[in-house]
């Protein structure tokens, strides 16, 4: 399980970076949709299993987590890089 939360992690991270940096430029700057179109639902999708995992994964009893730090695991989600931080510091 640990596993899989950490590739998932990666993956929210990476659709995360790509979608604020490359995609969301682009619509804006030269009226490029079709690239936040095709990034944006994996992201949305990756966003909502890395919440779940979070959760399910019952982090609380894994990793002995108090609520203040599951908080900081989902709100490092909305952060670029976050959840590559999250990885270093809680999972590895």
């Amino acid at each position: 399980m640990k596993k899989a939360f950490r590739i998932i992690t990666f993956l929210e991270g990476v659709s995360n970076i790509l979608l604020i940096i490359i995609a969301v430029p682009l619509k804006y700057i030269f009226g490029i949709e079709a690239l936040v179109k095709l990034v944006g639902m994996p992201h949305g999708l990756l966003f909502v299993a890395y919440c779940l995992m979070a959760i399910a994964f019952a982090l609380f009893r894994v990793y002995k987590w108090n609520i203040g730090t599951l908080a900081i695991v989902l709100l490092a989600s909305l952060i670029p890089f976050g959840t590559f931080w999250v990885d270093k510091k809680y999972l590895r």
